[in-house]
């Protein structure tokens, strides 16, 4: 009896390993998915680095993987960083920003199965190495529309922080989107150089609006406080980029232009997710809603209905491809 006893629990243990062992890992034991992000100022700025963070954000939600980041990173540290998330186990690590670059050229080859990606330039190196190009002068461009359209005086202004492709493009495209509804306008351009000093950007502004501006768009990433001031003080709008600006002065900020960097790093992530990830630069604009007007807010109350019109006409044109930015004067 005792002997047939124990024959029946031997077999039930093993049964019950074998069932064990069929078991299908459940999602808390599978490896997530692990997308870094370097970052060359802080989140905070409500402009290029909380765009970015709020895209990490969204992918984290959307596609369900694991995300880190570093804030103001120096250039001197850039390799280092790169090296550490790639020896952490990270599958992707992002540059956000042109700067970014030679150190993921660098840094990619020691890591050939981690795939490093950088913004708003057009780098690749084979197998690892993409980018991101965000189309930085759509978005310009559709601020400029605004402005051109609601400008009293026909005199609008941009201030951008340092004199960088991103920044220089978002500028031309501000320029070409004022001229594209107004060619009469003029458009006053400068640069602070510098993201961080909110004080040279608001007196650069104000020299803007006694040249009579009654439009200001602000490029300078958290020196884009500067210009919202500014425009406060003196009672002429002020557009932001990069993210909806709105709630930082109601009155002040009639539209900002967006850059939905969510759906710029979803894109690429969702492809290397595919298996379909090429060592490209990949080029992402309003056709791809990576950039966007924000809501006009209370706005929309007090603009003429048919500068509203223009507006969502041309931005739908600009989406659907019928104005291909690339083939305007």
């Amino acid at each position: 009896m005792k002997k047939a006893l124990s024959l029946l629990l031997i077999l039930v243990l093993i049964m019950s390993m074998m069932v064990g062992c069929a078991t299908k890992p459940t999602a808390e034991t599978e490896k997530k998915f692990k997308v870094a992000c370097l970052l060359p100022g802080p989140i905070n700025d409500n402009g290029w680095n909380a765009a970015a963070y709020k895209g990490l954000k969204d992918i984290e939600t959307k596609l369900g993987v694991e995300i880190a980041y570093t804030e103001s990173v120096k250039p001197s540290d850039f390799e280092e960083v790169f090296r550490n998330y790639a020896n952490e186990g990270f599958d992707v690590v992002m540059g956000h920003g042109f700067e970014f670059g030679d150190a993921a050229m660098k840094v990619g080859p020691e890591f050939p199965n981690v795939k490093f990606i950088v913004t708003s330039t057009d780098i690749s190196q084979a197998p690892n190495v993409a980018s991101i190009d965000a189309a930085s002068d759509e978005r310009g461009f559709l601020a400029g529309i605004v402005a051109g359209l609601v400008t009293k005086t026909n005199v609008v202004g941009a201030v951008g922080g340092m004199e960088l492709p991103p920044i220089t493009k978002a500028l031309e495209g501000f320029e070409k989107g004022v001229k594209y509804v107004n060619p009469s306008a003029t458009v006053l351009k400068s640069m602070t150089g510098s993201f961080e000093d909110a004080a040279k950007a608001q007196e650069t502004t104000l020299a803007m609006i006694e040249k009579k501006a009654d439009v200001v768009y602000g490029c300078a990433d958290q020196a884009t406080l500067g210009v919202v001031e500014a425009c406060k003080t003196e009672g002429v709008y002020a557009e932001m980029t990069g993210d909806d600006g709105n709630s930082l002065a109601p009155e002040t900020v009639i539209v900002s232009a967006m850059d939905n960097v969510g759906n710029a790093f979803a894109y690429v992530i969702q492809l290397i997710l595919d298996g379909k990830f090429e060592a490209k630069c990949y080029e992402l604009g309003r056709q791809q809603d990576v950039v966007y007007l924000s809501p006009f807010h209370g706005f929309e109350n007090t603009l003429p209905k048919e500068t509203l019109d223009k507006v969502k006409q041309i931005d739908a044109d600009l989406k659907s491809g019928k104005i291909e930015y690339s083939k305007l004067p």
